[in-house]
Order: C-alpha cells, then sequence, then structure tokens
C-alpha cells in the first residue's frame, strides 16, 4: 500500500509516517520509481508506535521496544537505564490505572443499556 492508505488506515499522518521512517520504525520498501511501498503488517505496528508515543515515551526508545510489539521473549537490553526503567514502570502504571478506568466506564454503560432494555415494554422491543 501506499503512504496515503497507510495513514488513511492509522490515521497518522503522512509526514508523521516519514519521520517514523527516519526513526528506523517502519521501513517500507521502495519501488523502482521511488514511491514506499508498505506492507499490510505494518498497519498494526503503526498504531502500536503512536500508542506508545501518546504514553510520553520518546521514538528512541520505541525502536529499542520494538522486539516487544511483537509479544517476543527474546528482547535484550544491552545497557539498562535506571531513570529510563522507572520512567516506563510509571508508564506502565498508568495505562494499567486508564484500562481500569476504561473498563469501569464500559461496566456502566453495560449496565445502563441493560437497564434500558429492561424499561421498554416486551412487546415494543420486538
Amino acid at each position: 500500500m501506499r503512504i496515503g492508505e497507510l495513514a488513511q488506515k492509522t490515521g497518522v499522518p503522512a509526514r508523521m509516517l516519514r519521520y517514523y521512517e527516519e526513526q528506523g520504525l517502519i521501513a517500507p520498501r521502495r519501488l523502482q520509481n521511488g514511491y514506499r511501498e508498505y506492507e499490510d503488517y505494518l498497519v498494526h505496528r503503526v498504531r502500536k508506535i503512536r500508542g506508545l508515543l501518546d504514553s510520553g515515551i520518546p521514538t528512541r526508545i520505541i525502536g529499542d521496544m520494538l522486539p516487544c510489539l511483537n509479544n517476543t521473549e527474546a528482547t535484550v537490553v544491552a545497557d539498562p537505564d535506571p531513570e529510563l526503567r522507572e520512567m516506563l514502570v510509571e508508564q506502565r502504571g498508568k495505562r494499567t490505572e486508564r484500562i481500569s478506568f476504561l473498563e469501569q466506564n464500559r461496566d456502566a454503560l453495560t449496565r445502563y443499556i441493560e437497564a434500558m432494555d429492561r424499561a421498554v415494554p416486551a412487546s415494543a422491543a420486538s
């Protein structure tokens, strides 16, 4: 797919996709005419990268984390930085809190929808 299609599928502007490429986060193939050709698997990767960036993780760290995006156990950190680890633990905690909050909201919506459904007379629901 071309850059415009990847941008549309991911909601990430083409300019930002070029930046991801400059940072080594994605690597499109180059066609003979110089156009970039993006593989389908990059849609998922770009969405994950965007989520990590939104969490405050810099691209240099995301580049190191790329193997983890594929859920591999083969991730090796050559020179662990204690401050970076602390920041990542903090970010993970924030994501856990956010997930809990979102789950609570989802459950509240479900309960409200169920209450609405119970309020509708059986004959009207058919």
